[in-house]
C-alpha cells in the first residue's frame, strides 16, 4: 500500500460562502468597535477609517471605494477567484457596517479590553479569509505585486504604509488612543502570524 498521503481537498463552495460570511461579519464587529472607541489601525482598513474621522463620512462607502483601485492589481497576482472573493468580502463588511450600528450598541467598553477583543475578532476573521482565498485589503497585495516587479519585500512595503497612518493619527488622535490603536493592530497581527502557517494549513 502507498505511503503517499492523500491530496488534500479544496473547500466546497458552501465552505467558502460560510467562511467569507463568517469573516466579514467578524471583521465588521471589529470594526464597530474600533470607530466606537476613536481608535486606528493599519492597512485598507486603516486608511478609511482615517480618511472618515478626518472627513465626517461613515466608513462603509469609503472603505468600499477605497479597495476599488486594487483589484486589478489582485486579478494580476492572484487570480480571478481571489478577487471576485475579496470583492463580495469587502462588499459584505461594507454593508454589515453601515446596518449594524442599528442592531449593536455598547453601554460602557474598557478601551484595553476593546483593543484585545478588535484584535482576537479581525484576527480570526482574516484568518478565515485568507483560508478561503480572499482579503479584505489592497495594501498587502500592492506590496505582493511591487515585491513581484522590484524585489522589494512586501512586508516592507505595508510596515511603511502603517508607520505613515499612524503618524498621521498622533495628529488627530490624543497619544492614549493610538498606544490601545498600536495595541490592538499588534494583537491582530500576532493572531495572523501564530495561526497563518502554510505548512500547517495547506487547502
Amino acid at each position: 500500500m502507498s505511503d503517499t498521503p492523500n491530496e488534500p481537498k479544496k473547500h466546497t463552495f458552501i465552505e467558502d460562502a460560510q467562511g467569507l460570511a463568517y469573516g466579514s461579519f467578524m471583521a465588521s464587529i471589529g470594526v464597530l468597535i474600533l470607530t466606537h472607541l476613536g481608535f486606528v489601525t493599519g492597512q485598507t482598513a486603516g486608511l478609511a477609517v482615517m480618511i472618515s474621522y478626518a472627513t465626517g463620512y461613515g466608513f462603509a462607502p469609503i472603505f468600499f471605494l477605497v479597495n476599488l483601485p486594487f483589484y486589478w492589481l489582485g486579478y494580476r497576482r492572484f487570480g480571478l477567484g481571489f478577487t471576485i472573493k475579496s470583492f463580495i468580502a469587502v462588499a459584505l463588511l461594507s454593508v454589515l457596517v453601515a446596518t449594524l450600528p442599528s442592531e449593536i450598541s455598547f453601554a460602557h467598553l474598557d478601551p484595553l479590553v476593546g483593543a484585545v477583543l478588535f484584535g482576537f475578532l479581525t484576527g480570526s476573521a482574516l484568518l478565515a479569509l485568507f483560508r478561503h482565498g480572499a482579503s479584505l485589503g489592497g495594501i498587502g497585495i500592492v506590496g505582493l505585486y511591487l515585491q513581484d516587479k522590484t524585489g522589494f519585500r512586501a512586508g516592507w512595503t505595508q510596515l511603511i504604509f502603517d508607520a505613515c497612518l499612524f503618524a498621521w493619527a498622533f495628529a488627530i488622535r490624543d497619544w492614549q488612543t493610538v498606544a490601545w490603536s498600536f495595541l490592538g493592530a499588534l494583537v491582530v497581527n500576532l493572531v495572523i502570524a501564530i495561526n497563518h502557517r502554510r505548512d500547517r494549513y495547506v487547502v
